[in-house]
């Protein structure tokens, strides 16, 4: 069996990785919303991914069920989030999503969630901290702070509005 490297990311999750026996990289980052993210690495440079693959909880279980692995380390990572009770997570926003265009103020996505968002990602720009009259974008990520369900909940209108 590949060693797994295990890296934590405060405030986001965990980030397992390791080499496959043809030589590929591969991770998974389990954030502490649930979420994961499969990642694969490019082979000219090891540390860059060539594909993200974002997968909801049911696409995980989907998963796990195909492979035949164990949801024992979900179990612990759930655990872990409810002890801790703050998560951080870069949620995209979608292409269809009603907040596209919307000030932030306009959305009220904090008061429905009780989520802040800290910065957005805009293409290679971050804006941290931004105000009420911060309009959000198609393909724009929102860098979330709160609870795991108000994260979950603000994944949902990022994405469906």
């Amino acid at each position: 069996m590949a060693e797994v490297q295990e890296t934590p990311l405060p405030g986001v999750g965990v980030r397992y990785d390791f080499i496959t026996t043809e030589g590929d990289r591969i991770g998974v980052l389990a954030h502490r919303t649930g979420r994961r993210e499969l990642l694969v690495y490019g082979t000219d440079d090891p540390d860059a991914c060539r594909d993200v693959v974002r997968l909801d909880p049911d696409d995980t279980h989907t998963l796990a069920e195909l492979l035949g692995t164990s949801h024992v380390s979900e179990r612990l990572n759930a655990l872990q989030q409810d002890i801790e009770g703050l998560t951080i997570d870069w949620l995209p926003v979608g292409a269809d999503s009603a907040c596209v265009g919307r000030t932030l103020r306009e959305s009220a996505l904090r008061s429905e969630t009780g989520v802040s968002i800290v910065a957005v990602v805009r293409g290679d720009e971050t804006i941290p901290a931004p105000g009420g009259d911060f309009a959000l974008a198609r393909g724009d990520t929102a860098v979330a702070v709160g609870t795991a369900e108000g994260i979950k909940e603000l994944f949902r209108l990022l994405q469906q509005g």
